[in-house]
């Protein structure tokens, strides 16, 4: 454990400025949404705004106010905290990007790795299905499965992105897979008499990982954009569940009164995906320096 943290502690250090920001803007915004969510499931009894109340219907409070102690990042149009509501948002997003990222690493990985390794008629048959469902456009499959099956539910929403996530997975781990199956240490391992099966999970699969979580990070951003663009149209969770999609599909309609409603969840997207860009690139960069050491 005291290794692991030294190594976290000097990657830390040796990172560029803006990447630690990115890093601790990716922190804040995991921990606001685990946040939020315990606020919820101990019913409000947390100290955040409850992102539906709408103070305005009982004479408490006027639509769209500005920043104050009260509401640090203002109220909308129907006067309901900005920052409740942006904070519960982040949970939508990190639950999406969390699933396509695991479905990615966990079935996507070991699908390409295995095939990648053993080769052969299965590693033809894989690779020329998932063609096929690469050639579809994913968010237009998505808005055709969303709009005809009426799928509403953030673990429908969820499920179907990472399944549709997958294909890109195996690609990404079989070209990886055929890079390290050449390396001394596998051929080492095959000439001692070692299990394929052992050699896969213990020489190929944390090889190929690090490549893996460095393209996951950059892929969350896509799938964050992508939730939010189904949630700017309508069809991701219902509306009056927060996300980040459709509060600025709220505020557009009363941008002539205010942009705030539209400008903070435009901002918290913008800067998650940016954040996930630099620090996954900034990975991609360390997995190549440690490939080229191998």
């Amino acid at each position: 454990m005291q290794s692991l943290r030294r190594r976290f502690g000097t990657a830390f250090l040796e990172m560029p400025f803006v990447v630690k920001i990115a890093l601790v803007w990716l922190v804040f915004i995991v921990a606001a949404a685990i946040y939020s969510r315990l606020d919820r499931l101990f019913g409000q009894a947390l100290p955040l705004q409850d992102p539906f109340y709408q103070p305005f219907l009982f004479g408490e409070a006027r639509p769209v106010e500005g920043p104050s102690s009260a509401h640090l990042l203002g109220t909308d149009v129907l006067s309901r905290d900005n920052l409740a509501r942006l904070l519960h948002g982040g949970w939508v997003s990190l639950i999406v990007a969390a699933t396509v990222v695991s479905f990615g690493l966990v079935f996507g990985g070991f699908i390409g790795a295995f095939v990648g390794y053993t080769r052969g008629k299965i590693e033809t048959v894989t690779m020329a299905s998932l063609d096929v469902i690469l050639a579809f456009p994913p968010l237009v499959l998505l808005l055709a499965l969303v709009a005809v099956y009426k799928v509403r539910s953030l673990t429908m929403i969820a499920l179907v992105f990472g399944v549709l996530g997958i294909p890109t997975y195996v690609r990404i781990a079989r070209a990886s897979t055929l890079s390290v199956a050449g390396r001394e240490f596998v051929q080492a391992a095959e000439a001692i008499g070692t299990k394929r099966t052992t050699i896969l999970f213990r020489e190929i699969i944390p090889n190929i990982m690090p490549a893996l979580f460095a393209y996951a990070l950059i892929n969350a951003g896509y799938v964050i954009v992508a939730e939010g663009t189904l949630s700017y149209l309508g069809l991701s969770v219902q509306i009056p569940e927060p996300t980040w999609g459709n509060m600025i599909n709220e505020g557009r309609r009363d941008i002539r009164q205010t942009i705030l409603p539209i400008f903070w969840p435009g901002l918290f997207l913008t800067a998650s995906v940016v954040s996930l860009n630099l620090v996954g690139d900034w990975l991609q960069q360390r997995v190549a320096i440690r490939s080229s050491a191998l």
